[in-house]
């Protein structure tokens, strides 16, 4: 399986703008630019796509674990935050933290962890990203 995103940046860092498109038409023409990337300007970037990306992959990850525990979530809440910091080596994804609240019928505490720590080491973007990944995982 291949899936393809394509991105056109036009102009220089600072003051040029650019657009993120995926096959599947989700993103078409998605704006980004040095202010929404570094500052609060309006449009998407790659950390925030990132962050997406690795909420519903261990979104994703989580249920199957629980389903493999025989287990069934009414619900799984994912919020990633990905931490960009300029490194000795440039600017650098250091951190994804997760925090993740999970609504399921006759689990406890200690088979949520158990599940989550599982979907954490084996969720596809988790294990893509060169970095700490930290959670917090809580019964709803």
């Amino acid at each position: 399986m291949k899936r393809k995103a394509s991105a056109v940046w036009k102009g220089g860092l600072k003051d040029g703008k650019g657009t993120i498109s995926s096959d599947s038409g989700v993103l078409e023409n998605t704006q980004y630019s040095f202010s929404t990337r570094f500052e609060e300007g309006k449009g998407t970037n790659p950390e925030e796509l990132i962050a997406a990306a690795h909420a519903g992959c261990f979104s994703m990850a989580l249920s199957g674990q629980l389903g493999n525990a025989g287990m069934t979530a009414d619900e799984i809440k994912t919020t990633a935050t990905i931490t960009l910091e300029k490194t000795d080596a440039g600017f650098t994804v250091t951190a994804s933290h997760l925090d993740v609240t999970a609504k399921i019928p006759g689990a406890d505490a200690k088979a949520l962890e158990t599940a989550a720590n599982n979907a954490k080491a084996g969720c596809p973007i988790s294990r893509l990203l060169n970095t700490k990944i930290t959670m917090d995982a809580k019964l709803a």
